[in-house]
């Protein structure tokens, strides 16, 4: 494994956290309160992991950005997308160990509360997270 398998690494990080949060969401609706725990828990373990991988990979490319590819409308679409990807991100990190938090404490009113803004941002983040791999890496990468 080499530092250019990192970015390819992450992206399947988050698709595995997206997953994990698709159950857990499903498993919540139906009733299942464990299993939605034990998914919850694992798409949080996951995000852990991928987040720490992330910064690894801007420490050992010491912050260069990776240059989008992609010409015209297409550019556009991808740093809107990336911009609010950023955004929200920063706000995951404080917004998904807190809605943890409440739950569990056992404060199952507020946690419930906080799941919904916390779960669909979360979900976004994660999706776009995987877009933003395959706009820079696989569909329109930056010719040198």
């Amino acid at each position: 494994m080499t530092i250019h398998d990192i970015p390819a690494l992450n992206a399947m990080l988050n698709g595995l956290a997206t997953l994990l949060m698709t159950f857990g969401f499903g498993f919540i609706k139906a009733g299942y309160r464990d299993a939605h725990r034990k998914a919850m828990l694992a798409a949080g373990g996951v995000s852990a992991i991928f987040l720490v991988g992330y910064v690894a990979h801007k420490i050992a490319v010491q912050g260069v950005h990776t240059p989008f590819g992609g010409e015209g409308a297409i550019k556009g679409i991808y740093y809107a997308m990336l911009i609010s990807h950023i955004l929200l991100a920063m706000s995951i990190a404080y917004l998904v160990p807190r809605t943890f938090w409440f739950a569990i404490k056992g404060n199952y009113e507020r946690h419930k509360k906080w799941a919904r803004w916390t779960f669909p941002i979360w979900y976004y983040v994660s999706v776009t997270g995987v877009l933003v791999y395959f706009f820079l890496y696989r569909w329109w990468p930056a010719t040198a």
